[in-house]
């Protein structure tokens, strides 16, 4: 109920104070889990992108910082979310997301790791490779793209991009870290053609 309510709360504030146009929709999976690997731009991300959906369920991963407030842990953990330490390859929190990710969850991921204060898409990290490797499940790239800072009104524009099946990801339950490397790059490289796609001229994006 908590999550519903903040969906519905959340996706109405969005509505108010920015103009979001969604392209792509069409390419996110109905059913099934799935990993959504995007570029990160700013702290509104996760809940934009849990918006976008066709209702599936979210859970994400957050910096542990962010969980040292009790009552703001508590409530982001009710959304969804679940702690990772950055930099320190903690294989717990992988076995986590790749529990949710074949239960049939949604998992949000940011392979940077961190946000991009100029808009330009990083290397990434590896475990976004791991996971989908390990789970068989598709990887969903998205691009979301805004000029300079978030302020009232900005224009945003997410862009899901298609799939990269599952049967492209089977590289065996102990893939070698090149094997890794190279998923992963196939992965920035579809996120950062997102980005970088100029935008559909203004009568076609869906606007929300």
């Amino acid at each position: 109920m908590l999550y519903c309510f903040g969906y519905w709360v959340v996706r109405f504030l969005y509505f108010l104070f920015y103009h979001i146009q969604v392209e792509g929709r069409e390419h996110i999976p109905t059913s099934g889990g799935f990993v959504l690997a995007s570029n990160h731009r700013s702290y509104a991300d996760p809940p934009l992108l849990a918006t976008r959906l066709r209702g599936q369920r979210c859970v994400f991963m957050a910096k542990e910082e962010l969980f040292r407030n009790k009552f703001f842990g508590w409530l982001i953990r009710k959304l969804g979310a679940f702690p990772v330490t950055r930099g320190a390859g903690d294989n717990g929190v992988i076995e986590t997301a790749e529990q949710y990710v074949r239960s049939g969850r949604v998992l949000m991921i940011f392979p940077e790791g961190t946000r991009s204060k100029d808009g330009r898409v990083g290397r990434g990290k590896t475990g976004v490779a791991l996971i989908a490797a390990q789970t068989g499940a598709p990887v969903v790239p998205v691009g979301i793209t805004f000029t300079g800072k978030l302020h009232f009104r900005s224009q945003i524009i997410v862009r899901f991009g298609k799939p990269i099946q599952a049967a492209e990801l089977a590289l065996g339950e102990d893939p070698k870290p090149r094997e890794l490397a190279a998923l992963k790059n196939r992965i920035m490289t579809e996120i950062k053609g997102l980005v970088d796609e100029p935008p559909l001229p203004p009568a076609e994006p869906v606007q929300e």
